[in-house]
């Protein structure tokens, strides 16, 4: 498998209208546009999917609904983590079978694991699977919060990528410029996306992108494959208020409301959440149109 690297969007998952099951139509509109836009990969099944609120067999479908979409132009890394070591390992089983090129695992977000469990759990699902595993580091939700060197150390249970959503810069560089022999990181925290770039990370899993998949393609174009530092801090000025919007509210919410706002029908969320309120949406509409991106 060809290393993953680039604008890796951590994808909505549109629903019907009833928001009964995922709307199949609306997610291939929105996988095309993506990849029209020049997006390197796609990550269903996060927290920007709202995997949490999805049935195991939904989260199932949407990575073969994923898989399928892409059509080998891009990377699909399936979203399998879980409660449970026994849903994770299916789930992971099950994308390799789909396709999948890799999986995102999220530890346990209810209680959390100890580093020892969590070796085991990762192993488990690597050994069952073989596909290299993203991990995905968010101490806010899973509870776990791992050194650089604890995370590096994932390379020996099938862990090849991290998505970092710490928000810890300094040691995200650590593992950029000491650790980057045992494990690929790639920043997950959207208003530190110019920063890990500039600081060497491959890419990034990028919820905003979609919202804004040419910017996002644009300022890696600049900053990692050109080195244009003065062009990638105009294309930031653009993004950076719409990420620190995003980042200030439900984001999964945020999100959807702003590929409403760009024409892309979602169904909305699942209970208990919900769009943004009109307020918030005129907020978003303006930071949109500010930076230049068409709303309806």
């Amino acid at each position: 498998m060809d290393p993953l690297y680039g604008i890796m969007v951590a994808l909505i998952t549109p629903f019907t209208d009833d928001k009964t099951a995922i709307d199949e139509g609306r997610l291939q509109s929105h996988i095309e546009h993506l990849i029209k836009a020049g997006v390197h990969g796609l990550v269903p099944g996060g927290s920007t999917g709202e995997f949490t609120t999805m049935t195991f067999a939904e989260r199932k479908q949407l990575t073969e609904l994923c898989v399928k979409f892409a059509a080998g132009r891009v990377p699909v890394v399936a979203g399998t983590g879980s409660l449970s070591s026994a849903e994770a390992v299916e789930l992971s089983v099950h994308a390799a079978k789909a396709g999948a090129a890799a999986t995102m695992v999220v530890p346990p977000f209810y209680d959390p694991v100890n580093l020892e469990q969590l070796h085991e759990l990762l192993n488990e699902i690597h050994t069952a699977s073989g596909l290299p595993i993203v991990f995905y580091n968010i101490p806010s939700a899973s509870g776990i919060t791992l050194s650089p060197t604890e995370i590096a150390g994932l390379s020996k249970v099938g862990v090849k990528y991290l998505k970092d959503t710490s928000g810890n810069a300094p040691a995200l560089t650590e593992l950029i410029f000491s650790l980057s022999d045992q494990i690929t990181s790639f920043n997950g925290w959207d208003t530190l996306t110019f920063y890990g770039l500039a600081a060497g990370a491959p890419g990034g899993v990028w919820g905003a992108a979609n919202i804004i998949p040419e910017l996002a393609v644009e300022l890696y174009e600049a900053v990692s494959v050109k080195g244009d530092l003065k062009r990638g801090r105009e294309i930031w000025a653009k993004a950076f208020p719409i990420c620190k919007f995003l980042e200030s509210h439900n984001y999964a919410a945020a999100v959807k409301t702003g590929v409403e706002l760009i024409g892309q029908p979602t169904g909305g969320l699942r209970k208990p959440f919900a769009l943004l309120n009109p307020e918030l949406t005129a907020e978003l509409k303006q930071l949109l149109q500010n930076a230049g991106v068409k709303t309806v």
